[in-house]
């Protein structure tokens, strides 16, 4: 009875260690989408730079125009980024760490070398963020100053995006300890 009863155990912790497998459907299509979004950039800063031709009558309305397509095509590479790490993340803690990233020569422990879930949440948040910041930038290409509160609305966005950079990049306790 005990040996029926382990090589039950066996069979069912066999196939339960081949179903992590099942993770490489989000691995394939979040790099298909990588690709989809750094071909949607490419089209978008590609479209701004033809549109340097063109010669519109309101200036200052055509440029923030060309401006808001490179700022949508770096936020959709931004965001192809992300993507990208978050399929390298789930391949490499639920199928099998790369081995061509770990070769000696190879750049493999940079943005993608994710060895646990804290490390691809660290890495997610920090572009994600990142990708925020652009996307708020790019509204407040088209922010409408007209009179002092539109003004302070305008220099509260801009704290508050630097805010955000300074927190992205680290706290203060690291800095302090980095310098001592």
């Amino acid at each position: 009875m005990a040996s029926l009863s382990k090589r039950l155990e066996y069979r069912f912790e066999t196939w339960l260690w081949r179903f992590r497998l099942v993770a490489i459907l989000p691995v394939l299509f979040s790099l298909a989408s990588t690709g989809v979004t750094f071909v949607l950039g490419t089209k978008e800063i590609g479209m701004a730079i033809l549109g340097l031709g063109a010669s519109h009558s309101a200036e200052k309305k055509y440029m923030a125009t060309l401006l808001g397509g490179v700022v949508t095509g770096i936020d959709l590479y931004l965001i192809g980024i992300a993507l990208l790490i978050f399929g390298y993340g789930v391949y490499e803690l639920l199928i099998s760490p790369i081995e061509a990233a770990r070769a000696p020569g190879k750049a493999g422990d940079g943005l993608l070398d994710i060895r646990d879930l804290d490390q691809l949440k660290e890495k997610l948040v920090k572009v994600l963020v990142v990708a925020l910041i652009v996307s708020a930038f790019k509204a407040m290409l088209s922010l409408p100053i007209n009179d002092g509160p539109s003004l302070a609305f305008f220099c509260l966005s801009v704290l508050l995006l630097a805010v955000s950079g300074f927190l992205v990049t680290g706290d203060l306790g690291k800095r302090g300890k980095e310098k001592g």
